[in-house]
């Protein structure tokens, strides 16, 4: 495995040696990950000419960012629908089910009322039920990406998850508020 210009060419699942997939193998991620620093760390380059170390920094930056992308479940998803030219629409395209968006209101109002009253029991219901229905959603997506190949609901399972992923940033914020 040595690092080459064809690096760059590379989806980030070529790159680390896996079948493109949403379900992955977690200790060969890291085990690919690992061994792929100690072959473009930037230490390693810091004799080169300027530009070859320009090259080993791009290369690192790469593993560090397919890593990253490949860690995360909803960017691995986010990434894999890039792949098949779909657009998770995160950004312009906000309609979901009306059941979702209410228990989102709700969830939002619970987590506000648990900050004022500075109940960490009630923020700690919040996050395992968050936590709960964010692997449902994980789930889901698995299925839609890997067995059903149904891009379309996939797109919009990671919408959903980015719903999740405020809300648990929501509850952070409001721990944090608690502790102060």
């Amino acid at each position: 495995m040595q690092p080459s210009d064809s690096d760059f060419q590379q989806n980030y699942f070529q790159l680390f040696g896996i079948a493109q997939s949403y379900q992955i193998d977690f200790a060969r991620i890291e085990q690919q990950y690992r061994a792929l620093q100690t072959l473009v760390h930037p230490d390693k380059s810091a004799h080169l000419p300027a530009v070859e170390q320009r090259v080993a920094m791009q290369r690192a930056t790469l593993v560090n960012e397919a890593y990253q992308t490949l860690r995360s479940p909803i960017r691995r998803a986010r990434y894999l629908l890039s792949l098949q030219g779909v657009d998770t629409q995160e950004a312009t395209n906000t309609a979901m089910p009306v059941d979702f968006l209410m228990a989102q209101m709700e969830w939002r109002e619970a987590v506000i009322e648990a900050q004022q009253t500075r109940d960490v029991a009630v923020l700690e219901q919040l996050e395992a039920r968050m936590k709960h229905e964010t692997h449902e959603l994980e789930a889901q997506l698995e299925i839609k990406i890997d067995t059903e190949k149904n891009y379309a609901d996939a797109a919009g399972l990671v919408r959903k998850l980015r719903f999740m992923e405020k809300l648990a940033e929501e509850i952070h914020v409001a721990y944090d508020e608690i502790d102060n």
